[in-house]
């Protein structure tokens, strides 16, 4: 009996089946009789604490700090650790999925972009469907307003789908300045290398074994996994695609962005696109 409730409970045992008197039972249990007497105030958050397990449940994998941006963008005015503390009451905490050791050693860093398609950074990802069988997907991120510009799955996806990808993309929204890739075949590929000729795009590639090098890009894959396929069990590949472009657009669109202030890549990328032209790679022609 450690907590004032079980002591409350035994001291009206007591009372009732053995005839003791309140002030004996509290001397015998060391229990204040303020503490025996003491009411429970109704909980004046549960309205908070449905709302908290309300977007809980949407955002499965959120920690109580994006949660707290989430209420605060709903025009809530609620201490972070208010909701820390109902949070914890509530058992949202999050599981913590164990991760492989990971080489520890000299990393390059690179200079930190400044505006906006002065560097994207692609990736591959793998996953499986319902039947066992494999799939990769290729993300694409702008490492300056942390966009995810495509995230597009295939059963195989050659140096050519990533040429189609490319193009897609250039044409919504300019030909960035350098694109930063693993040393795969397929971003090696004699196709990306014409492409990037072409459209006048400097291909940048890490060192064979340091994905450190490619944070930004590595950052996004670990949320897109523990948010999207971790979550999800796709039976098709245009299911995965259904999924993927969803949570996409709710990623540049409504997720707070830590690493931006709690903005959304989207809102962080309106505050900059003033000062960046439409389409860099007409502006780098028409200077040679």
């Amino acid at each position: 009996m450690v907590t004032p409730e079980a002591k409350r409970s035994v001291v009206g045992f007591w009372r009732v089946g053995h005839g003791i008197s309140e002030r004996r039972a509290c001397r015998l249990l060391g229990l204040c009789r303020a503490t025996q007497r003491y009411t429970k105030r109704p909980d004046r958050a549960g309205e908070l604490r449905a709302r908290l397990r309300e977007l809980a449940e949407q955002r499965r994998r959120f920690g109580y700090r994006r949660l707290h941006v989430l209420l605060e963008r709903e025009g809530r005015v609620v201490n972070l650790k208010r909701v820390r503390r109902i949070y914890r009451e509530e058992g949202l905490s999050l599981r913590q999925r164990r991760g492989r050791r990971r080489y520890r050693g000299v990393r390059i860093v690179l200079p930190a972009p400044t505006r906006i398609n002065q560097r994207w950074s692609m990736d591959f990802m793998t996953d499986a469907l319902a039947d066992g069988r494999r799939f990769r997907v290729l993300n694409v991120v702008d490492d300056f307003s942390r966009e995810c510009l495509a995230a597009e799955p295939g059963r195989s996806l050659t140096g050519r789908h990533v040429v189609e990808i490319l193009d897609r993309l250039v044409e919504l929204r300019g030909a960035p300045e350098a694109i930063l890739s693993d040393n795969g075949s397929e971003f090696c590929s004699r196709a990306v290398d014409a492409w990037a000729h072409r459209r006048h795009v400097e291909l940048r590639f890490i060192r064979p074994g340091k994905p450190v090098e490619n944070a930004f890009v590595e950052s996004f894959n670990g949320k897109c996994r523990d948010e999207c396929l971790n979550e999800h069990l796709f039976i098709s590949i245009e299911e995965a695609r259904h999924c993927l472009e969803q949570w996409r657009l709710d990623y540049n669109h409504v997720r707070p962005h830590s690493g931006l202030g709690n903005l959304t890549p989207e809102a962080f990328a309106q505050t900059h696109r003033v000062s960046y032209p439409a389409n860099p790679e007409s502006v780098r022609l028409s200077m040679a």
